[in-house]
């Protein structure tokens, strides 16, 4: 038997320290190792950056947690903030009672001499002036609708209310069904999602009066983004989970086929052959002749939303490895590359116009882990964590020299996808379920220099915790799984040039495959869940 040679947590190990005075570093999500506390500082640091974005909205008599007032933020933030928050549901569920008839819903709420209000027509606003707040959909936004959905799956997997999710249901149903019947909103010729011109999923067009103008007219020079579409996409697929979840299996089946139609379509228009190009213009030519070469940040999400198959994903990854090679930027986590000479007011690498964006290198990291790339991920992180270590805190944006951008956006957004990306990739712990009653356990800790490390995660408002125990020595490696999972399918990767010759799960020797994707070599297997499970990998 491989045994565990520290306990964890300990102030000191062979004369180094490995945790802070107090444990400052521990939460959900959070590390120790027997090596340095850095990756758990690190994590630290994520989770400050999301907090300190942390308000209270108080409006129509309630109060809502915000991070930030804008339902978009608040649900890319949630990919983080689900693991301790104690207050997901206000905000969400005044988004979703607010629903318009015809299936949008509202997106911000801002002060009224703020005046968000006045960049959209009446059908788009709604004043509460006792409180000094309009609640408004900017109406060229076309990623609220799925947003919604990936934000009920966060919610329902955190507490696991089956008649919470049913009241849900039929407001997420209808909010996609909209999107994809609206004559502003669906192309049906191709059958996608489409857009005015913007950057990526950003709310602003290309004119001089873009920041101060959100609606969309008749004649509104119309766009197709994958982002977009690769949203809906896995909303569709969602929904088909969600729906299973109530029994409601036609339903399910339905989604799904429509969720294969619109991934369809996607590549029958959008894919280069590399990956997904940035707009496909309808009705009008666009800036220039690069929309078929111009990578932009969504192809990171594309991937972790599940459209792309390894091939796909592969290609896209690789893409962002040779631009790095040929960039004069410090990293390749483009917000968009290469960038418009001009877009809107913002110049070539200013904003969301080829400035470089943490949140993408975190989807990126996270697709890098999970597709055969662990080396890759695992040195996103380490990069990222040099500007955690340099500056203290995540910023949104970053110049292409790495100087931060003024604050133009949630610094929260880009430490969350980090998290996520440590939480599901790096660590590989996924709820299959709900309050991790299923867990896909797929550990990449081996491309790390560290070889014994505890890895907690959990959701704080339900009480729930996974508690893994790592050790890799030269006879094999061990993990040690604490968890309230009835079932848990493992999926682990082998150290680089080794291979397993014997699987033992609780001591008794289990039957196992070895699946290869790319060079890297995992052990898979499926075992009914107990309080503790313990797994050890012989070479």
């Amino acid at each position: 038997m491989i045994e565990f040679e520290h306990k964890l947590p300990a102030m000191n190990i062979d004369g180094k320290h490995n945790g802070t005075y107090n444990n400052i570093e521990l939460g959900f999500p959070s590390v120790l190792t027997t090596l340095d506390p850095k990756l758990g500082l690190f994590i630290r640091q994520l989770r400050n950056s999301i907090n300190n974005e942390r308000a209270l909205l108080f409006i129509d008599g309630k109060t809502l947690m915000v991070n930030k007032n804008w339902i978009r933020d608040y649900v890319h933030i949630m990919k983080g903030m689900r693991h301790w928050e104690y207050a997901l549901l206000p905000f969400y569920d005044f988004i979703l009672e607010t629903q318009r008839e015809d299936g949008q819903f509202y997106e911000l709420i801002k002060q009224i001499d703020d005046e968000h209000w006045k960049l959209v027509n009446e059908d788009c606003r709604v004043f509460y002036p006792d409180d000094n707040l309009a609640l408004v959909r900017l109406e060229l936004e076309a990623d609220i609708e799925y947003l919604m959905v990936e934000g009920a799956v966060y919610i329902y997997k955190t507490t696991g209310d089956d008649e919470w999710l049913k009241n849900a249901l039929p407001k997420l149903e209808k909010g996609i069904n909209y999107m994809t019947s609206d004559k502003k909103r669906w192309d049906s010729e191709r059958g996608l999602v489409k857009r005015p011109f913007t950057i990526d999923t950003w709310d602003f067009k290309n004119h001089p009066e873009g920041q101060d103008d959100r609606r969309i007219y008749s004649d509104e020079n119309m766009s197709i983004m994958h982002g977009d579409n690769s949203g809906v996409y896995q909303a569709m697929i969602q929904l088909a989970w969600l729906n299973r979840r109530l029994g409601n299996e036609n339903s399910a089946k339905e989604w799904e086929k429509r969720a294969e139609i619109l991934r369809e379509n996607m590549f029958k228009y959008l894919w280069n052959g590399k990956f997904f190009i940035h707009q496909l213009h309808i009705n009008h030519n666009g800036l220039d002749d690069k929309e078929n070469i111009r990578l932009s940040m969504s192809n990171t999400y594309d991937i972790n939303r599940g459209v792309t198959e390894h091939a796909q994903s592969k290609s896209i990854i690789e893409e962002y490895m040779e631009r790095r090679k040929t960039t004069k930027h410090f990293a390749e986590w483009f917000s968009i590359d290469p960038p418009y000479e001009k877009f809107a007011c913002y110049e070539e690498g200013h904003y969301v116009n080829g400035a470089i964006s943490p949140f993408a290198a975190g989807e990126l990291a996270k697709a890098a882990f999970n597709n055969g790339f662990e080396e890759y991920g695992w040195d996103i992180i380490t990069r990222f964590m040099k500007l955690l270590e340099r500056d203290g805190v995540a910023y949104f944006l970053y110049f292409p020299d790495s100087t931060p951008h003024p604050d133009l956006g949630p610094c929260a957004w880009g430490a969350a996808s980090f998290i996520s990306a440590v939480d599901e990739g790096l660590a590989g712990i996924n709820d299959a379920g709900v309050n991790y009653d299923e867990i896909f356990f797929a550990p990449k800790f081996p491309v790390t220099p560290y070889t014994e490390l505890r890895y907690i995660t959990g959701y704080e408002v339900s009480g729930v915790k996974v508690d893994v125990r790592y050790i890799l020595t030269e006879k094999g490696m061990r993990y040690d799984v604490y968890s309230p999972a009835k079932k848990i399918d493992a999926h682990i990767l082998l150290p680089s040039g080794k291979m397993c010759s014997k699987l033992l799960v609780n001591g008794k020797e289990t039957d196992f495959t070895t699946e290869q994707i790319e060079k890297s070599t995992y052990v898979n297997f499926a075992s009914d869940g107990k309080s503790h499970m313990s797994f050890e990998v012989l070479f």
